[in-house]
């Protein structure tokens, strides 16, 4: 069976990195994180990662993989099954420091 893999020829696609936590994400509702909000990932000034999760805030940094990725889209046709290349992934951002607790002020 021959598996086609076809780059498009549009030019640069999106730029895209993977994030990588120490440790587990747990939820008192849910085990399943498929297709649900995490948080959000932002950038300082001076461009060090910053992510929030609930009340807890995690400061990472960028680092470029020892082998990059490929993202893929499959695609089936009528007798084989083809894959786009949506992207290679070169970059990952690293979050390995425990989370600090996000305290507000009491007036």
């Amino acid at each position: 069976m021959a598996i086609i893999i076809r780059v498009p020829s549009e030019g640069a696609s999106e730029e895209w990195a993977i994030i990588e936590l120490q440790g587990d994400i747990k939820s008192h509702t849910d085990s399943n994180f498929e297709g649900k909000y995490i948080g959000d990932l932002h950038f300082t000034k001076s461009g060090t990662p910053l992510l929030i999760i609930g009340h807890h805030l995690m400061y990472g940094k960028e680092a470029k993989l020892e082998k990059p990725f490929a993202l893929l889209q499959k695609k089936r046709k009528e007798d084989n099954t083809e894959y786009l290349v949506k992207s290679i992934i070169r970059n990952k951002i690293i979050f390995k420091t425990r989370p600090k607790p996000i305290v507000g002020k009491h007036n």
